[in-house]
């Protein structure tokens, strides 16, 4: 398997080395006025919530989250009505804003919708599950070789039209497999397994590729992280056996809310980051779509990948602790929380100090009591009253050069 790297430079007290993930290549592939895979940096997708039938509410529902670093905005297309509210949506969006990159959701008995939402976005996802509909049998117990090649056909059929359009119009499509949504001859086939997502995936890339057309992004979706993990890694291996280089949407659906919701999607979304495998992420919340991002871009700098905000090193505090140091992180946080991509370090005591921070770009350390000892990277640059720390850190990234005023 080719590879790009992305590389983070760690300093210790006695050596230099490096943490390298190693990003798995993929062919680029273009979504507007963005970049998926190709070597760029992963990029951050959310949806709106609106109903795309109410243009203006769409409009600023798509502005709002674009404003906040959400890079590409999905939104539903469930009729056709729907698909041509979105060429509306897009000349609103040229006229009173900026070109945002749109993604259209279609899923049941799609060609249709498809066909025309195709015009008016720069990407349209489809559901393999869902795109053909298979009337279920009570009384089926398999599907024969004749049966599945026979839908398999239909498929073909209907997928065509939209292929060769959007491949004319240099558009792009997302091949999303949803866990809980595989069609039933998949299920009967491969079983309620990372295996059927895979198998369904190929089906439709194969169809893709056999016209000509490879600007594709698949995704391979459950609520549950192991599921969401094994098929990622399953269908990469499948597409390395292939040949194929195609970037992988990431995320853990319907994770949920709050701190739950949040963990299983960094628990998934992270490890797969960690390991080089992913090119674009949504974090999907029950929650206003514009709480998604931030933590988007959270997983983005642990992981490494993207540096988009300060990166705070502090302690657990202990009995050690010269200063309340949740209360000086706070305000630490408060007072430099507009800067980008600074390591600040905040440490109660002399001994989690200069060692541990030692890759910081500046200290805030209790090293006596009712003071602090500021720090630029290393070396000890003054020691000032306690009740002056945050005012005189600021200081020294004025005299740095390295502040900017809030807006």
């Amino acid at each position: 398997m080719q590879t790009l790297s992305t590389t983070v430079t760690d300093l210790t007290a006695s050596t230099d080395f490096e943490t390298t993930i190693t990003r798995r290549k993929t062919r680029a592939v273009k979504v507007g006025n963005v970049t998926i895979g190709g070597g760029h940096p992963v990029v951050v997708q959310s949806m709106i919530n609106e109903d795309t039938l109410d243009i203006a509410g769409s409009v600023a529902a798509i502005r709002r989250l674009h404003e906040i670093g959400c890079e590409i905005v999905r939104v539903t297309v469930p009729s056709l009505g729907h698909a041509k509210a979105l060429a509306e949506i897009k000349t609103q969006l040229l006229a009173t804003y900026q070109p945002v990159p749109l993604v259209a959701d279609v899923h049941h008995n799609g060609m249709k919708i498809a066909l025309e939402v195709a015009k008016h976005v720069d990407k349209v996802r489809i559901n393999p599950g869902l795109y053909v509909f298979e009337k279920p049998k009570t009384d089926r117990t398999e599907y024969t070789k004749a049966e599945f090649e026979e839908i398999g056909e239909k498929i073909r059929e209907t997928l065509e039209p939209l292929v060769i359009s959007l491949r004319d119009q240099g558009k792009a499509m997302r091949i999303g497999v949803n866990h809980g949504s595989l069609a039933e001859r998949m299920l009967y086939t491969y079983g309620d397994t990372p295996e059927g997502m895979v198998e369904s995936a190929l089906e439709f890339i194969k169809i893709c590729e056999s016209l000509d057309f490879r600007s594709i992004v698949i995704s391979m979706k459950a609520s549950r992280v192991p599921v969401m993990i094994a098929a990622n890694r399953l269908m990469v291996k499948r597409m390395d056996d292939l040949g194929m280089e195609y970037p992988l949407h990431l995320g853990v659906t319907e994770a949920g809310d709050g701190e739950y919701g949040r963990i299983k999607s960094t628990a998934g979304i992270g490890t797969l980051l960690a390991s080089g495998i992913g090119d674009t992420i949504r974090v999907s919340l029950t929650e206003a779509p514009e709480k998604e991002i931030p933590v988007c871009y959270g997983i983005l700098q642990a992981i490494g990948l993207r540096k988009t905000m300060v990166e705070y090193v502090a302690c657990p505090s202990c009995g050690r602790t010269l200063f309340n140091l949740e209360e000086v992180l706070h305000k630490v946080r408060e007072a430099t929380k507009h800067l980008t991509g600074l390591d600040i370090a905040v440490m109660g005591c002399i001994v989690n100090g200069p060692g541990e921070m030692a890759d910081a770009d500046y200290g805030y350390v209790g090293k006596q009591t009712g003071f602090i000892s500021l720090y630029r990277g290393r070396d000890e640059i003054k020691k000032v009253p306690e009740a002056q720390g945050v005012e005189e850190l600021i200081n020294l990234i004025k005299a740095d050069d390295r502040w900017v005023e809030p807006e």
